[in-house]
């Protein structure tokens, strides 16, 4: 059994990340600055996170009111404590909700990082073509949507695909330019396209485990760190085994045809 004074020596979940993604500091100022420049009246965030972005679009188009919505609470409960931290409680909710179907559009601006399967019925295969329809349906003509997806930078190997998560197989994701294809064919023109940098990647993958690894080498002997220490082994075999050169992720910022 694991006593108060055990799971308090637990580590911050993500405490090292600023995003939940592979996303620089840099890249991150130029997105929000070509957003803020369209004055968006209302934004959503499909699975927030803590909403990192989102606030600092809040901060940069000082007229917008935001929502994120997500189904981790823990997450949720950090972006409403950066929101009191930065003084925008009166300008955007955290709301714990499902994305699929809802009915928080039209509006201005969606941001939806490395969370479009939010928009996906569970229960059928994943369908970036449903995700596209989805962002379109909840975004105003001319409103703006920036896509964060994945997408093979090359095919994988049978042995990467192995080494990747469980039924990894290469009708998984599609090429960049296919991506940009459903993009257009779903009703919106690519103003912005980029990919992730190698550095990005590898920030994201270190920063996600950091806090778990260093915890783990202090507390061998813990109740939890057998199990602990699958996870994380697990989790970076499979970028370093599998996607690691192979998995790329696009920003794409995407203006809704009229």
């Amino acid at each position: 059994m694991i006593t108060s004074d055990s799971a308090a020596e637990l580590p911050p979940r993500l405490g090292s990340l600023t995003f939940h993604g592979p996303l620089s500091e840099a890249r991150a100022t130029r997105m929000i600055e070509r957003l803020a420049a369209t004055a968006p009246a209302d934004v959503l965030d499909i699975g927030c996170g803590w909403g990192e972005l989102l606030l600092r679009l809040l901060e940069a188009a000082p007229a917008a009111k935001g929502a994120g919505i997500d189904i981790n609470a823990e997450d949720l409960a950090r972006g409403r404590a950066l929101a009191e931290e930065r003084g925008l409680t009166d300008r955007v909710a955290f709301v714990e909700e499902s994305a699929l179907g809802t009915d928080r559009g039209p509006v201005d601006a969606i941001l939806c990082l490395g969370s479009s399967q939010a928009l996906c019925d569970p229960e059928l295969p994943y369908d970036p073509v449903a995700v596209l329809g989805e962002l379109r349906r909840l975004v105003r003509p001319g409103g703006r949507v920036v896509l964060g997806e994945g997408f093979w930078e090359r095919t994988p190997t049978e042995t990467e695909l192995a080494g990747m998560w469980p039924g990894a197989s290469t009708g998984d994701h599609y090429s960049l330019g296919a991506l940009v294809d459903l993009a257009i064919e779903a009703g919106f023109r690519p103003a912005w396209i980029e990919t992730a940098s190698a550095e990005e990647w590898e920030e994201f993958e270190s920063g996600y485990r950091y806090d778990t690894e260093v915890w783990l080498a202090a507390n061998p002997d813990h109740p939890l760190a057998a199990e602990t220490r699958e996870r994380v082994d697990r989790q970076r075999s499979s970028w370093l085994k599998g996607y690691r050169g192979v998995l790329g992720i696009a920003y794409l910022t995407l203006v809704a045809v009229a």
